[in-house]
């Protein structure tokens, strides 16, 4: 079993920046590669980054691509998701999840673990 807990969010400006962090507990942390999902209201949960066990594999939707990265800190049991140049469509609810070692997948079948989320709020 793992335990997340995201933390993070809240209320930014356009073009601004935030930092969201997902603290893992539990079971091994360095056993799973960890990813970054969000949803937004009336629309469907999408993957937004993911990355391997050892931090040295990620891979990014196109929509957040050259703006957002993903990293983890195996020793602190910790995965974060640097967030800049915000635009009003990346507000939503954002989740970190765990997967099998391995699979980086990009899609929230391959996850077996996630947090309750965290609301970030992009203002015009």
């Amino acid at each position: 079993q793992v335990q997340l807990v995201e933390s993070g969010g809240g209320l930014v400006q356009a073009g601004g920046s935030l930092r969201l962090s997902c603290a893992a507990s539990g079971r091994t942390f360095s056993l799973y590669d960890m990813g970054w999902f969000r949803q937004a209201p009336g629309k469907e949960r999408e993957f937004v980054a993911a990355i391997n066990w050892s931090g040295g594999s990620t891979r990014y939707a196109d929509s957040v691509k050259g703006r957002f990265t993903i990293s983890r800190d195996n020793a602190k049991n910790t995965v974060y998701l640097q967030m800049n140049s915000l635009k009003p469509e990346d507000a939503a609810v954002y989740y970190c999840a765990a997967a099998p070692f391995g699979t980086i997948p990009s899609t929230s079948v391959g996850y077996v673990y996630w947090g309750q989320g965290t609301q970030v709020t992009v203002s015009s």
